[in-house]
């Protein structure tokens, strides 16, 4: 597996725990309890990561085209 196709699903599983992580803070401050600050600085990690990942991924196209022009001309 290529580097951007491994960035690319990662990127994807960890948005689906970044979605989860973000569900699960709203459904536990509905009830009306109030959770430990730890898990709202927990879901930042997978942000984080989706933040950095997420522009790796939107560069890559126009980084591949600069590479290639540079090595056709």
């Amino acid at each position: 597996m290529s580097g951007s196709l491994w960035i690319r699903q990662a990127h994807r599983w960890v948005s689906l725990f970044f979605t989860f992580a973000v569900a699960a803070n709203f459904v536990v401050g509905a009830m009306g309890v109030e959770p430990p600050m730890w898990t709202y600085a927990f879901v930042l990690l997978p942000l984080f990561f989706l933040i950095l990942s997420g522009l790796t991924l939107f560069a890559l196209p126009y980084l591949n085209k600069r590479r290639d022009a540079q090595a056709a001309g």
